[in-house]
């Protein structure tokens, strides 16, 4: 019984740092139509900082914020300096840019900061919670975690339901012309979205590092998985992000721990084509394309 009530806050956990990647996914396609393949390097770099920032005696929360705002501007800066020569062009453009983007930011983290493990601290203990003389697999740290991705979730639903903001940049990204003839400045809107995506993807970048070791390609696995999570999800929907990566958190989890973690990549591709055999918009995707 340990085993397993161990082995589920584990997928519970991992779920959500997949679905943390995933959200940020989910938010640049929706806000721009462009997915942002650099965004694990981008996260990277700004993770670095909050490190440099705590080695050298800078208090953890200041970095945490530092790296965040890191992002933002990053994102905001990418998409004005970048991005924006090509919008409007074949959208397979934008997909060759961000891929060389990811390589040209994992170098130059490599040369800035070296290939070299590094201790990221934890955000709060790493020690698991105590029940009796049971001590279970979760810790406060994890528990921050869960909380800033339903956090995240919650502000991106409000956003993108409840206000004007959120209107207008779905409306941007969705009908560029449209948009601007109805008065939507339509590049501050882009690269809005540019600039929060980066925020939350550098939010997910220092959710995975607390209390584990970093180094330049230490969010590789996590492109990869956290893109499945939001594929399954439904790329237009952040609740799909987070469902997405729990359903993939829990199955990895279980496979890994009761059969092989070998096995792992193998169900999280059987996991993507049975949902995009079923559902190929994805289990959240709002409409159905029609059958000619």
């Amino acid at each position: 019984m340990l085993q397993f009530t161990n082995t589920a806050l584990a997928g519970l956990v991992l779920g959500m740092i997949f679905a943390a990647f995933a959200l940020a996914l989910v938010l640049i396609w929706r806000s721009t139509r462009i997915l942002n393949f650099a965004q694990a390097p981008m996260a990277v770099l700004t993770t670095y900082i909050a490190l440099v920032m705590i080695e050298d005696g800078r208090p953890y929360w200041l970095a945490f914020v530092v790296a965040l705002l890191a992002g933002l501007v990053l994102g905001a800066v990418l998409e004005r300096v970048v991005i924006r020569p090509v919008e409007g062009k074949p959208d397979i453009n934008a997909v060759i840019l961000t891929l060389g983007l990811f390589i040209v930011f994992k170098s130059g983290a490599e040369v800035i900061f070296g290939t070299k493990l590094r201790t990221y601290p934890p955000t709060f203990g790493i020690r698991g919670i105590e029940i009796g003389d049971t001590t279970i697999g979760i810790t406060t740290s994890d528990f921050f975690t869960i909380g800033a991705v339903i956090a995240t979730l919650v502000l991106l639903v409000a956003l993108f339901r409840f206000t004007d903001l959120g209107l207008k940049m779905r409306a941007a990204a969705n009908n560029q012309e449209v948009a601007g003839l109805l008065g939507v400045k339509v590049g501050a809107m882009l690269t809005l979205g540019w600039a929060l995506a980066a925020v939350v993807g550098s939010l997910s970048g220092l959710l995975i590092a607390a209390g584990g070791l970093v180094q330049p390609s230490y969010m590789d696995s996590i492109v990869v998985f956290g893109f499945i999570a939001a594929v399954i999800g439904g790329l237009e929907s952040p609740a799909g992000a987070v469902v997405g990566g729990l359903l993939l958190g829990f199955s990895l989890s279980f496979v890994s721990g009761y059969l092989s973690a070998q096995l792992v990549a193998l169900v999280a591709l059987g996991i993507l084509m049975t949902v995009l055999t079923l559902r190929p918009g994805g289990l959240f995707t709002a409409t159905q394309g029609r059958r000619v």
